[in-house]
């Protein structure tokens, strides 16, 4: 029942909206002060290294990302100093504008759960909160927005590529 009034209902559309429109200016001041007051990552991996996420015992939870850090972002971080920038210009863009909503809203929740992974709370949970209901939503949360357009168009060069294939 919730589930379809976030998918077909005018009403959760502008609500959706507003969400969207909320997480995308977060996402898009983020990558846009890191894109312009230069940044890099190697600082926040060690750090994430070194301090890694641990339970109540002591023991290290996720024991596989930190191995991920140390082994793939740490010796790769000049391409995680480009992608992380402007991966979240480009998430808050799509999502500013209502184009490609769900695929920006999934990367942006790909983020959100690497920054929880590596340590940091922040406003992760709320993000990561928000962001699912953006993505439940689906093309409902950027119909006020380019995916008006831009989904139908997708759609349709979808149906002639599949009779297009199915003729050959």
């Amino acid at each position: 029942m919730f589930n379809k009034f976030l998918r077909e209902n005018k009403i959760a559309s502008v609500i959706l909206t507003v969400l969207r429109l909320y997480l995308g200016y977060s996402w898009f001041t983020a990558g846009f002060h890191k894109l312009t007051g230069g940044f890099d990552a190697a600082g926040f991996l060690k750090g994430a290294i070194a301090n890694p996420v641990k339970g109540p015992d002591g023991a290290v939870v996720f024991g596989w990302y930190v191995d991920f850090l140390k082994h793939f972002a740490l010796p790769n971080v000049d391409v995680f100093n480009v992608l992380v920038p402007w991966g979240e210009t480009l998430i808050g863009l799509g999502l500013i504008l209502g184009c490609l909503t769900t695929a920006a809203m999934f990367f942006g929740l790909v983020m959100n759960f690497s920054f929880f992974l590596a340590g940091t709370v922040s406003h992760n949970p709320r993000d990561i909160f928000l962001g699912f209901i953006i993505l439940t939503a689906g093309y409902n949360a950027g119909k006020i927005g380019l995916d008006r357009w831009v989904v139908p168009y997708f759609r349709k060069m979808n149906k002639g590529t599949v009779k297009h294939k199915k003729t050959a």
